[in-house]
């Protein structure tokens, strides 16, 4: 079966190469793609929604969000054009990093309902053509996970080995912390076990031993437990720690990496569902990218372009786009089954650790001054909203996530501009309760005491910014989301094409052409305040012209072939090339 996915893969990208050769020669007819070639490729045209289900909807007014709130609200999220759903951590947790601390892989946090809740959860989505992915937190467990408890009492306990030990505090022990300036180390001693243990997160998450093959065995019953309960993939945390090799002598700033577990992986949950696929989460450098991809297409289906992200900030911040296309360009050579995860925000820190000092000083200037407003010294603790504050830019970074190469992930309440509350600690400033309407505690729960304060202050309060109000207003943010989401799904191309950037003349205007099957389009971003007026070169042939998408004027080619396109301030144009 991989094989031929494999072999139909390099068919249609042969294809595409073909049809974009020929564009400016003769019409060809659309290449068929099989149906269920298509079906295991889902991920191609799609739209993932992040959601945390504790913030989500209350129903039963214990002031945690429930599994009955999100299912109330897919009809919500349906109409969002959501195909999938990607929840965060759900499992029974002292909560201590927010639910990515898990003391049971295998249930359901009371707090958040119970199976047969999660059950008719699945079922529910799955009626309205909506998947379900979930993390796999497997780099770490809970300190209170039985296995650990375990591990502790005895040298001579089966669990023991289940985890990284070191007799004497190992020389880097306060090297390669995850959330610097909070964490302190990555060995901590514990008094039952009498030795270190390594954690490269917090020390309430002890790392797990992934050369332990009785490690990876559970890692499988995991997988299979929560397949079999209609989940169609995974997002996977932190994935270049949980595949590091780590012991008491290794160096954590420069660690080998087991990169056959992705391939394992992929494989495993493969031949248990076909269409079900691996997000990762790996903040890596382009020259690492391949063994997490898989040269074959046999690793990750599809990976966070951090990278990517990091420089489309900074074109958001200083208007100029060239170090994005170049970002873009160093992400382009992935395999063809494969696909980025393009997003504006999530549920961490925005990381800027690969731009110099120069490069974030400038995102800072501009969207984070305050050291409240950072973290890690790397990266900025706000929302979109309220870090961009200008609905013009706003709009415009969704119409660029909608029409980046790659698939589109949106954080939950980011498609009404919710604000964040800079009040708590590090990331939880963006993981407040979802704003649904003017009532009570923004509609989220009934209860006195959430589990989280709604933001009911400033601009961003619950009274100004809620689901209910903006879909009465159909210039609203959610609207404009909305409509940005339908497109996409109407442009195939972005997902299954060839891409490449145009050169505008101009260093605020991105260009990006997309051709697919013998159809093209061209996507237009100003990054500057002013209006921009240059002239466009998307070799086209002979009576060729520029349909926009999205008010439906044209524009004809002049004699050189050449179009004059001009965009209003932080303006942007979808635009199909039609004869």
């Amino acid at each position: 079966m991989k094989k031929v996915i494999f072999l139909l893969s390099l068919f249609l990208f042969a294809a595409c190469q073909n049809n974009k050769t020929e564009t400016s020669q003769k019409e060809t007819p659309p290449v068929p793609v099989p149906t269920d070639f298509i079906q295991q490729l889902w991920y191609k045209n799609s739209l993932i929604y992040s959601v945390d289900v504790e913030v989500f909807k209350d129903t039963d007014g214990n002031g945690y969000g429930d599994f009955k709130g999100i299912t109330q609200q897919l009809d919500y999220l349906k109409s969002l054009g959501v195909d999938a759903i990607w929840l965060a951590p759900f499992q029974p947790t002292p909560n201590k990093d927010d639910g990515y601390d898990i003391s049971d892989f295998y249930g359901i946090d009371k707090n958040l309902g119970s199976e047969a809740d999660f059950d008719e959860f699945v079922r529910q989505a799955h009626q309205r053509g909506i998947r379900v992915l979930m993390d796999l937190v497997t780099n770490h467990t809970s300190d209170q996970h039985p296995w650990f408890q375990q591990a502790i009492q005895s040298k001579s306990s089966p669990y023991r080995s289940w985890y990284v030990w070191s007799k004497e505090r190992p020389e880097k022990w306060d090297r390669g912390m995850v959330f610097p300036g909070v964490q302190k180390a990555v060995w901590t001693f514990n008094e039952k076990a009498g030795e270190y243990y390594y954690h490269r997160f917090y020390e309430s998450q002890p790392d797990l031993n992934t050369q332990n093959p009785a490690v990876l065995q559970e890692m499988r019953k995991i997988v299979r437990h929560w397949l079999d309960k209609g989940i169609s993939g995974f997002r996977v945390d932190a994935v270049p720690f949980l595949i590091e090799v780590a012991n008491a002598d290794f160096d954590p700033d420069a660690p080998e990496h087991q990169f056959d577990m992705i391939a394992q992986l992929h494989q495993y949950i493969q031949w248990h569902k076909s269409d079900a696929i691996l997000l990762g989460e790996a903040n890596v450098d382009p020259k690492e990218q391949e063994p997490y991809f898989g040269k074959d297409g046999q690793g990750m289906q599809t990976m966070f372009n951090f990278f990517a992200n990091q420089h489309l900030f900074y074109a958001l911040a200083t208007g100029e786009v060239q170090l994005l296309a170049k970002s873009l360009e160093d992400t382009k050579d992935i395999p063809p089954t494969a696909q980025w995860a393009q997003f504006l925000r999530n549920h961490d820190e925005i990381d800027l650790g690969r731009l110099s000092d120069e490069e974030r000083n400038k995102i800072y200037a501009k969207m984070g001054p305050d050291t409240n407003m950072q973290l890690y010294d790397r990266g900025i603790r706000r929302r979109l909203a309220p870090m961009l504050g200008n609905r013009q830019l706003i709009d415009l970074a969704y119409s660029l996530l909608f029409s980046l190469p790659g698939t589109p992930v949106i954080r939950y309440g980011e498609e009404i501009g919710m604000g964040d509350d800079l009040k708590l600690p590090e990331r939880m400033s963006v993981r407040t309760p979802m704003q649904w309407s003017g009532a009570q505690n923004a509609g989220f729960s009934t209860t006195a005491k959430t589990v989280r304060p709604v933001i009911s202050q400033g601009p961003y309060a619950y009274s100004k910014v809620n689901v209910a109000q903006q879909l009465a207003d159909s210039s609203s943010l959610l609207n404009t989301v909305k409509t940005l989401s339908r497109l996409r799904k109407s442009c195939p191309e972005i997902g299954w094409g060839e891409w490449e950037i145009l050169d505008t003349g101009s260093p605020n205007v991105l260009a990006i052409r997309y051709d697919w099957q013998g159809q093209s389009l061209l996507m237009l971003h100003n990054f500057k305040p002013g209006e921009q007026k240059f002239r466009l070169d998307p070799e086209t042939k002979n009576g060729q012209t520029l349909v926009s998408l999205l008010d439906k004027t044209e524009s004809k080619a002049e004699n050189d072939g050449k179009f004059t396109v001009q965009l209003r301030g932080y303006g942007y144009n979808w635009y199909r090339l039609t004869k």
